[in-house]
């Protein structure tokens, strides 16, 4: 059984409150991308469970990779035999992206089929959340409002229908925890829900992500990223998640495609939404 795991941006991110057990409450709309990893889980023929990794290097021992995890989860719960994972990585790690996250929830789905479990999605997402905040979005993957740790999810309406998305991702990363740690925490002044719904055109210095102040501060690179978005034509630019992709959402492929040759020296992806 072979599926294309998908990643994902952030619209608009508040980090609202730091909690008692480390986490962050946070309030954001995680929106799904057409950016894919190809994720393929068959029999095992040896009687033993492997994960092999192709594509993008995966710098994680087997057993931690998140989708070794989702298998073990299963496994412990419904007494799975043995299968071969193949995954292939196209979407950036530590990119803001989700991609390790989307891996996981795709092959909780998988399994799932494969053996016939019968698990609903409801059950499936709380299992997602136990390997990743951002886990469980993955399972419904449809505009969601994120709470929460971001794992509290209810559906959004967000129409960005023949936009065009360019997402540009410079070699350097952006460590989650240490973003986390320079962000000073406030209640949200923004209804994002709200604010999705008014015409794209006024998002501009009102749909914000909390990190971008502090992470700009320490990776110019970033916020001249996303200047030169904006001045090749975006209609709306932001970094997603903690970075460090920052992405631009042009109104035609054409004006997003003749932007992508501003970034040559970083990875940069063309999408129809």
């Amino acid at each position: 059984m072979i599926t294309f795991p998908n990643a994902k941006i952030n619209l608009g991110l508040n980090i609202v409150e730091r909690r008692a057990d480390g986490y962050h409450n946070i309030e954001t709309i995680f929106f799904p991308i057409p950016l894919t990893d190809v994720l393929e889980i068959v029999p095992a023929t040896d009687g033993m469970t492997t994960l092999s990794c192709y594509g993008n290097k995966v710098d994680c021992p087997v057993e931690k990779n998140l989708v070794m995890r989702a298998y073990r989860l299963m496994q412990e719960r419904f007494d799975l035999p043995p299968v071969a994972i193949h995954l292939y990585k196209h979407i950036p790690d530590g990119a803001g992206l989700g991609g390790g996250s989307s891996d996981a929830a795709h092959a909780l789905m998988m399994l799932n089929k494969m053996f016939e479990l019968g698990v609903a999605n409801d059950e499936l997402a709380a299992m997602a959340a136990t390997l990743g905040a951002d886990c469980a979005f993955f399972i419904y993957n449809r505009p969601m409002l994120a709470t929460g740790i971001g794992d509290v999810l209810s559906p959004v309406d967000v129409d960005l229908k023949g936009k065009t998305l360019l997402l540009v991702k410079p070699p350097m990363g952006v460590d989650t925890r240490t973003a986390y740690s320079r962000v000073v925490p406030a209640p949200s002044t923004m209804d994002l829900a709200h604010l999705v719904a008014q015409p794209i055109e006024t998002w501009d210095g009102l749909l914000a992500n909390d990190f971008e102040p502090s992470v700009f501060a320490a990776l110019p690179q970033l916020w001249l990223i996303k200047a030169r978005l904006m001045d090749a034509g975006a209609q709306y630019a932001a970094m997603s998640g903690s970075g460090s992709t920052v992405y631009g959402i042009f109104q035609s492929d054409k004006l997003a495609e003749v932007a992508t040759d501003t970034f040559t020296d970083c990875a940069t992806f063309v999408l129809q939404l």
